[in-house]
Order: structure tokens, then sequence, then C-alpha cells
């Protein structure tokens, strides 16, 4: 039999498909879409009931022990009511004559932060992905890479922000011109390439030695099992990872859009309108009403990715 034929017969039915071969942990039993989504929206509901109740029930000057305030205050400049802050993003952003709606204006803002994090998330798992695949073949490389990109975690990103525009700002190729906005997605990639190179890492190395060894009496090569075997075996690991560098990509865009000050997006706007706090409460909210739908938007693509590798999918593993 050629090495071929053997592939064949790998893929045909001697060994089954990969999904069955690899062992991945057993899903949980499934909870319908239906049912995910009114239990999301009943835990909003919780968290204003438990907003008002606290708001309502709550010293005025907030709870203090020892000199440190460890519950907020609740009055109405520091707690405005949920139906307030609901009902400002109906209303003008500004005083102005012709200014736009707040919740158009929190849309903008959200459609110009998600597209930021979207590249840096793409750049992320493109980084992160090879550096796994990279760490799997060689052993050495992992003793060699796998402690740098911990390390890479520990450096402040508010710290770093403005080193990245300034560096991006030197960098001269013909035409090409450095943008503000891809300091702030070489920022997300950074959050992001963590989680999925750690998750890809661990999913690479969890087929069972026999299943690995199955494929070499195939005389199956390194590139082979990585596709046939390796990589399948991965989605359980690789989902959640994908998950968390989406939220990192996120939260990664609004702290860098602050960092660097760049305009249109949520970050920025959070920093202006906070500002605003003191005349007008409720406004404040309106970008973190907006920073969460980005974070929502990124998890919902993610799990979108997971509907087509459900065939590899039978459980998960946390990141």
């Amino acid at each position: 039999m050629t090495v071929s034929e053997a592939l064949k017969t790998v893929d045909a039915g001697s060994v089954g498909t990969v999904a069955d071969v690899v062992e991945a942990p057993r899903a949980p039993r499934r909870v319908g879409a239906g049912r995910r989504v009114l239990l999301g929206a009943l835990g909003v509901v919780i968290l204003a009931a438990v907003w008002e109740l606290y708001k309502a029930l709550g010293p005025a000057d907030g709870v203090v022990i020892g000199g440190i305030t460890v519950l907020p205050r609740t009055t109405d400049l520091a707690m405005p009511h949920v139906w307030d802050m609901i009902a400002r993003l109906f209303e003008p952003v500004s005083s102005i004559a012709g200014a736009p709606p707040m919740w158009l204006a929190v849309l903008q803002a959200s459609a110009f932060s998600l597209g930021i994090a979207a590249v840096g998330w793409v750049v992320g798992v493109l980084v992160g992905g090879l550096l796994a695949v990279l760490m799997q073949r060689f052993i050495t490389a992992e003793a060699a890479v796998l402690p740098w990109i911990i390390l890479s975690q520990t450096v402040p990103l508010i710290a770093i922000a403005p080193l990245v525009r300034r560096w991006g700002a030197q960098i001269h190729l013909g035409t090409f011109e450095w943008a503000p906005w891809m300091s702030v997605a070489v920022i997300a990639s950074y959050l992001a390439f963590f989680p999925v190179s750690i998750g890809a890492l661990r999913g690479l190395n969890s087929p069972d030695t026999n299943h690995v060894e199955l494929m070499r009496s195939y005389a199956a090569g390194w590139w082979s099992t990585l596709v046939r075997l390796r990589l399948p075996a991965s989605v359980p690991y690789l989902l959640p990872a994908l998950r968390l560098g989406a939220a990192s990509a996120v939260i990664g865009t609004v702290v860098a859009e602050v960092s660097i000050g760049l305009r249109g997006g949520i970050g920025r706007m959070v920093v202006e309108f906070a500002a605003a706090a003191g005349g007008d409460p409720a406004k404040p909210w309106a970008p973190i009403f907006g920073a969460v739908l980005v974070g929502l938007l990124a998890a919902g693509f993610v799990s979108l990715i997971g509907v087509f590798l459900r065939r590899y999918r039978r459980g998960e593993v946390p990141a």
C-alpha cells in the first residue's frame, strides 16, 4: 500500500474521521438558541433590578469602611436611573442645532472601534496560530518562545500604546503612510495573540499518543498529521481562545484609543462624555453601552465560526 492510499484509508474509515479519533471533551447538554437569548435577557433584567434596588436602599454617600469607599454613592449624579440612561440614548448628543441622536453617534463610534478590533483580532489570530504551530513542531522553540509570550502580557498596555504610535509614525515605505488607527490595531493584536497561541498550543498537543503513532504507522508526515489530526483536535481548545482573543482585542482597542487620543471610536467617546458627567450624568453611560455591544458582536462572530466547525466540536475546554 502506498502512502497516499494509506492516508485515504485513514480518511475513509480505517481510523475514522479525525473528529471520531480524537477524544475531545464531551459537550454538556446543549441549550437552544432561544433559551440562551432568554437567559441573557434575564441576566440584563436582573442586573438592572439590582442596580435600582441598591440605588433605592443604599446610602447616599456609599458604603465606607475604614475610610475606603467599597460601594458607590447612590445619588443621581453617581448612579442615574436605568430608564434615564436609556432615555438619554434617544436625545441629541449635545444642545447644538443639528446634533445627531445619541444612539446614532454611539453606533458610528462602535462600528469604527469594531473595525479596528477586527483587524487586530485577525492579526493576533495569525500570529498566535503560527507561534503555536512553531512551538508544537520544535520543543526548543516552545522552551524559548513560551516564556516571552507570557512575559509580554505583563507590560502595561497604557504605557506601550504611545510608543507604538511613535514607532509607527517613523515607518516610511514608498507612498505608504502609517495611519493612527493602525497603532490601535497593533495594540489589539498584541492582546489577542496571547490566548490564541496558548489555546492553539494546548489543542495541537491534545491528540493521544496512540493516535499520533497511528498516523506515523501510515507513514504520514508532520504536515499530514497537523492537517488531518492536530488541527481538528485543537477546535475544542481553539474556540474559547478565539472568543477570549476577540474580547481582548476589543479591550485593547478601547484602551489604545484613549491612550493615543484617536478620535472616532468608543474609547475617545468615553473620555469626552465623562467630562459632561457633572451636568448630564446619564451621558457617559451611552458609550459604555456601545463598548458592550462591540464585545457582544465580536463574541457572536466567533460563535458563528463554531457553527461551521461543529463537526469537530464535541465540547470546549476553557481557555
